[in-house]
């Protein structure tokens, strides 16, 4: 065991939760390296003296991954081997005064709007002319893109808003210039990402803008997919289904959060849209992009939830037959809307029917998967792992869908396209070889 001594100060910043927290860890990472200081991303060495924890608070399973990640480094510090714990992200900026009591031995804790205030705790100043200039966690080729923070939607179960605030759009042109830096750099895939992507540009452009900003990213040299994440189906702007139709290089893809195929629920949910007219939309999307991947997540659980509610979203499944899926338990957030009323299902009713809509999905993305042998498909590739080198399909995020495994025999260079023929298929992944 390493003791205290004295050492060159190396920062460790730890990023949990979604990819929005990684782009928060992205930037604090360019502002620190451009201060000139030594900085290391989820080392795994004991070399770095300094942690930055950037936390998640969505749900009770990131909020203790959080907790016990904080004490994992609280503990290092008692033991002389780090000398210094900071906190930050959604968990600090939700329950800054309780952890502050119930966790002196952490240094700091940082909202989510308070990077200048940690720049300065760590000794470092904020540079304006870092806006833009990202430095990358993830691998060269892909990089998301955060285009707004916030949200303004009422949604009974979500904390969120609690945590983010309000709804705050980037200007287009920021975005443009961010996405021309990254693209100079080796990016070819653009993950467009905010809590709410189609809320994009109603405070500053007073009209919803989604569409415009797709279109012209599209023409951002070197970009060759853009990709759309954590869409909302209530005033989905339809526009944005011209632009993907109609540019090459924006994704046939869609994410968007569904949340339950049940009306009522929907309506106890404060999602603001019907089951029909989810459904009129899904029919849609589909008619004017055809082909188009849809990704949703549905949450089981949540209070008032009847067995006939859950059927109703069984039923929206399995008639959708959505491309990819994920399924939420319901965690009983405080201060939320939903927190007024009784966490009536037990947990394990809400896994057993989260447990039931994956069933019927690995059914669906079998046959879907099936159709798909004998076919040649664009994929990118990310990393060579246990014999194969993985990909990606444009139907395909990065880390949450389906992924291709060509035999690493066959070689490809990692972070380049290759058109591959598809000859097995499972649940979720496709097998095949490059031509």
């Amino acid at each position: 065991m390493k003791t205290k001594g004295v050492r060159t100060n190396k920062i460790n910043i730890v990023t949990l939760g979604c990819s929005k927290n990684l782009v928060d860890s992205e930037v604090l990472f360019t502002q620190l390296k451009g201060n000139g200081m030594n900085v290391t991303h989820e080392s795994k060495k004991d070399d770095a003296n300094i942690v930055v924890i950037n936390t998640c608070g969505f749900i009770d399973n990131a909020k203790e991954e959080s907790i016990n990640t904080i004490l994992r480094y609280v503990d290092a510090k008692e033991a002389g081997i780090v000398d210094k714990v900071y906190v930050t992200g959604c968990l600090s900026h939700r329950y800054k005064d309780e952890l502050e009591v119930e966790m002196p031995s952490v240094d700091a804790w940082f909202g989510t709007n308070e990077l200048p205030r940690m720049l300065k705790t760590l000794r470092a100043d904020y540079k304006h002319e870092l806006v833009g200039e990202r430095l990358l966690t993830t691998p060269a080729h892909f990089a998301y893109l955060k285009i707004a923070e916030g949200c303004d939607r009422p949604c009974s179960f979500c904390a969120i808003p609690l945590m983010r605030g309000g709804h705050v759009s980037r200007p287009i042109e920021e975005l443009l210039t961010e996405a021309r830096s990254l693209a100079r750099r080796g990016t070819k895939e653009l993950i467009l990402i905010a809590q709410d992507l189609t809320y994009y540009g109603l405070d500053l452009y007073k009209k919803r803008n989604l569409a415009d900003l797709i279109d012209q990213l599209a023409d951002v040299e070197g970009i060759d997919w853009i990709r759309l994440q954590y869409a909302y189906p209530s005033g989905f702007p339809l526009e944005v289904l011209d632009v993907m139709r109609d540019r090459p290089n924006v994704c046939n893809y869609l994410d968007m959060p569904l949340q339950t195929g049940s009306t009522e629920l929907l309506k106890l949910m404060r999602r603001g849209i019907t089951r029909e007219k989810t459904e009129s939309l899904i029919h849609t999307i589909r008619e004017r992009v055809p082909g188009i991947t849809l990704r949703t997540t549905l949450i089981t659980g949540h209070p008032g939830e009847t067995e006939a509610m859950f059927q109703e979203t069984y039923d929206f499944v399995e008639r959708m037959r959505f491309d990819r899926l994920g399924v939420f338990t319901y965690s009983h957030e405080d201060d939320t809307h939903s927190y007024s009323m009784p966490d009536d299902i037990p947990a394990d009713i809400k896994q057993e029917r989260a447990d039931e809509l994956m069933e019927v999905q690995q059914g669906i993305s079998q046959e879907l998967n099936q159709e798909k042998v004998g076919q040649t498909y664009k994929v990118l590739f990310d990393r060579k792992e246990g014999g194969y080198f993985i990909g990606r399909t444009e139907a395909d995020s990065p880390e949450v869908d389906n992924e291709v495994l060509v035999s690493a025999s066959q070689y490809v260079r990692l972070g380049d396209f290759a058109n591959v023929r598809i000859n097995k298929a499972e649940e979720f992944d496709l097998y095949g070889e490059v031509v």
